[in-house]
């Protein structure tokens, strides 16, 4: 008789060596356990109609439970020996509506689980806070919901945690400061909540992104941010002061929007002269003081294709400084702005390099273009109400900016720079 490769006993022995979760609970291609939980999923979320057919199949159609292989045949769902390590739910296709429902506890039983993604939908409740037993969890996110309730406090024990997206919902109370301690979170994103309070002052964590616009936030900016940030946005909340000196420690800074809060005092010198910065929003608040001006014998930073600068809607006053010649989008309107514009900003916009430049509502008296010289077609430029009369055939502002053309000749002889 020809021997079999394996013995009886040594199959024996390889299976009992299996995780249990791997031997005996397994069905089909996945554990009992994992599957058990796909079931109170579905039993808890439910699709919404189509909009282009709205009986055509959805998430859920093909979440049959009799098949022999879910980890291949269930959408959303991926597999490693059995488990479930990444679940997606619903389609994130631009049309499809997305799932209704609320989020289960029986979640938290897919412990092998490090992404969890909830496509856009209306799913509503709190975030359960049973989430916190997946201590493999990589990424989280639930954006574009209706989730409501705080974050749990739970969150905070997801030590592998890489990425949070909990924005665009209807979350709210504060924002638990041991979240900012996560020894691996590098994105984290909660705009359009109804979050409150201040910012944790010390946060920890080697972040990259870091998203609170649109929320209820108040106080003053953090001391101490990571200097690992490339990505900062407060934009749409109640913080108010100075801008520290923790944004001086930013030297990896790409995109900073502070706009739409009620900060004041000079903007510091070091957002002026960052090469690395190319979005810097600040439009919006009560800052004062002048920019200031481009130092003697150095060329303007280089901002590149894409750069934008919005200092529009504040106090800012003196003369115009070149120190933004090259911006590709500059905003610098509706401000106490004096003085002949510099002729780097007219070169820059002849040659293309600057497409937007808008210096309504303030108190210029110059444009140093040349008789004869022209502007590109796709150049937008603005200097309606200012303290002169704009070059013929070079505006382009936008409607609500206004018929008149410029001030009222009382107004300018007036006006002093502080």
């Amino acid at each position: 008789m020809a021997e079999t490769p394996f013995s009886l006993p040594l199959i024996l022995l390889l299976v009992l060596s299996l995780p249990p979760s791997l031997s005996l609970q397994l069905q089909g291609n996945i554990s009992a356990a994992d599957l058990q939980a796909l079931r109170v999923i579905k039993n808890t979320l439910t699709d919404l109609p189509h909009r282009r057919s709205p009986s055509g199949p959805g998430f859920f159609s093909t979440w049959d439970f009799s098949s022999l292989d879910p980890c291949s045949s269930f959408s959303g769902v991926v597999c490693d020996l059995g488990r479930v390590t990444i679940l997606s739910l619903g389609t994130g296709g631009s049309d499809s509506p997305g799932l209704a429902g609320s989020l289960p506890a029986a979640i938290s039983d897919l412990s092998e689980l490090t992404q969890l993604i909830l496509f856009p939908g209306i799913v509503t409740g709190p975030i359960p806070p049973q989430l916190g037993y997946l201590r493999n969890l990589r990424v989280l996110s639930l954006t574009n919901n209706r989730l409501t309730g705080t974050i749990p406090d739970t969150l905070s024990a997801l030590f592998r945690l890489h990425t949070l997206d909990l924005s665009h919902n209807q979350l709210a109370g504060i924002i638990p400061p041991t979240l900012t301690k996560l020894p691996d979170l590098k994105i984290l994103i909660l705009s359009s909540n109804q979050f409150f309070g201040e910012i944790p002052a010390d946060i920890s964590s080697p972040l990259l992104h870091l998203d609170l616009k649109s929320n209820r936030l108040n106080g003053t900016l953090p001391r101490s941010l990571p200097s690992s940030l490339r990505y900062l946005s407060l934009s749409e909340n109640s913080l108010w002061g100075p801008l520290r000196d923790g944004l001086d420690s930013l030297s990896e800074l790409v995109y900073l929007d502070l706009s739409v809060n009620l900060f004041s005092g000079p903007i510091p010198f070091s957002l002026f002269s960052r090469p690395s910065l190319s979005s810097l929003l600040l439009q919006r608040n009560s800052f004062s003081g002048k920019v200031p001006p481009l130092p003697d014998h150095t060329s303007p930073v280089m901002y590149g294709v894409g750069s934008v600068v919005d200092l529009s809607h504040n106090n800012l006053y003196g003369e115009m400084s070149a120190i933004f010649a090259g911006v590709e989008t500059l905003f610098l309107n509706n401000n106490r702005l004096i003085g002949s514009i510099p002729v780097e900003y007219v070169k820059s916009v002849r040659s293309g390099s600057t497409t937007t430049l808008y210096l309504q509502h303030n108190f210029i008296s110059g444009f140093p273009l040349e008789a004869g010289a022209d502007l590109p077609d796709t150049a937008a430029l603005c200097l309606s109400y200012n303290c002169m009369e704009p070059p013929v055939g070079v505006q382009s502002c936008p409607a609500s900016v206004g018929a008149s053309l410029s001030r009222p000749p009382w107004q300018c002889p007036l006006l002093k720079s502080p």
